[in-house]
């Protein structure tokens, strides 16, 4: 069994920056596929960002392309997530899951364990 524990939220103003991070305890982190989701007041949850089991291969969704970088270091299994130029529409609580199965997965279906979540806040 894998626990995640997510920090690093908070507020910050539109174009600002936040780091989230994401420690893994109860297993090897470097067995799991990792990412980020989020969901804001009234929304479905939805995709942030992906990364592989060893940290060569990421993903991101199209609105945070270019603005957020995934990173980890499974010396520390823990997960990182940069998150530039900021926008009131990023406003959400953030998600760091992991995956055993799938080597980027996309969906939260592929994912078989869940933090509880960071508030991210962006004032315009």
């Amino acid at each position: 069994q894998v626990q995640l524990v997510e920090s690093g939220g908070g507020f910050v103003q539109a174009g600002g920056s936040l780091r989230l991070s994401c420690v893994a305890s109860g297993g090897t982190s470097s067995k799991y596929a990792m990412g980020w989701f989020r969901q804001a007041p009234g929304k479905e949850r939805e995709f942030v960002a992906a990364i592989s089991r060893g940290g060569s291969m990421t993903f991101y969704a199209d609105s945070v392309k270019g603005r957020f970088t995934i990173s980890r270091d499974n010396a520390k299994n823990t997960v990182y997530l940069q998150m530039n130029s900021l926008k009131p529409e990023d406003t959400a609580v953030y998600y760091c899951a992991a995956a055993s199965s799938n080597p980027l997965p996309n969906s939260g279906d592929d994912y078989d364990y869940w933090g509880q979540g960071t508030q991210v806040t962006v004032s315009s």
